[in-house]
């Protein structure tokens, strides 16, 4: 009956009183060595072991009360973020601003004037993906995280760059420094991390700034590819190509008929691991300044940008 009447397992004080289990019985079975176990203050597990992560959601969403929303990492894995929660990964809820609620243990309170209308998936009340996603950014200190989350909340998630830019402006402006610099990135063309990081490097480089993510067609009109940066000026295009995208099947054939397209127009081309952006900055530097300039010393290729006049 007890466990009919929880969450997974899980219930408040209160509710175990009201089913007839008085609370000193409740606690006393939540001591080492007993059936039971504590979550958070008033909040029990009808079973002993490791608590799963969703067991560790009801508990926060009974600790907090009806009004929680769960917003950050956890909200946006359950809308489509292929990313993998860690097991000391915060619980983090949302809850209107005049709650008194603390945080506690593994559940971090944030309360706010601005509550969102919850989407529901799989019974969890969850804060809509651009929040979700700004609510984590702002957490986090430093630019490579931060663009590396909105880069795939922007892949993996469909987000619109200019809808949370809005939601961003809209909401607190407490930590919105990092996240705001990587969205103007983002609203200038990358598309992933790693474009990111090849844009501020590419600015040391000397050359003229490029154009992100493109499409390149033949004399004849037909696609060849969209690069990641494109001189149109001499035809030179720069791939950022990930391991695990391009060099993985289908992906690895999808990349081999790409450059060979590339070839067949007579297109320079480099193509650039993630990993070295970080890892050898001025070898990269040096292969574009290279490249850029051995396509310019041979004749420009009948090749068109999409969207540009001749």
């Amino acid at each position: 009956m007890l466990f009919a009447a929880s969450r997974r397992g899980v219930i408040t004080v209160p509710q175990l009183e009201a089913l007839g289990v008085p609370q000193e019985t409740s606690y006393r079975r939540c001591l080492p060595g007993r059936p039971w176990q504590r979550l958070l203050p008033g909040v029990v597990l009808l079973r002993t072991g490791e608590p799963t992560r969703r067991q560790l959601l009801e508990g926060a969403l009974l600790y907090c009360g009806a009004d929680a929303i769960i917003t950050g990492l956890e909200s946006c894995r359950r809308q489509g973020l292929k990313r993998e929660v860690r097991t000391d990964e915060p619980v983090h809820l949302l809850l209107p601003a005049h709650l008194k609620t603390m945080s506690c243990d593994y559940v971090l309170v944030e309360r706010t004037t601005r509550m969102p209308v919850p989407v529901h998936r799989d019974g969890l009340p969850l804060a809509p993906a651009p929040r979700a996603v700004l609510d984590e950014c702002r957490r986090l200190p430093d630019h490579p995280p931060v663009r590396a989350l909105l880069a795939e909340a922007v892949q993996q998630l469909g987000l619109d760059p200019a809808e949370l830019s809005t939601e961003l402006e809209t909401g607190s402006r407490r930590g919105t420094a990092v996240p705001r610099a990587v969205l103007r990135e983002i609203a200038r063309g990358a598309r992933s991390a790693a474009e990111g990081v090849a844009m501020a490097l590419w600015r040391r480089t000397g050359l003229p700034e490029p154009v992100w993510n493109f499409e390149v067609h033949d004399e004849h009109g037909r696609y060849i590819a969209t690069p990641d940066a494109w001189c149109d000026e001499v035809a030179f295009a720069w791939e950022i190509d990930s391991y695990e995208f391009h060099f993985g099947q289908p992906g690895y054939a999808a990349t081999l008929a790409r450059n060979n397209r590339y070839a067949a127009a007579g297109i320079a081309l480099v193509q650039t691991v993630p990993s070295r952006l970080r890892s050898e900055p001025r070898a990269v530097v040096a292969d574009l300044v290279s490249a850029y300039r051995a396509a310019a010393a041979r004749p420009r290729p009948p090749v068109k940008l999409a969207g540009r006049q001749e």
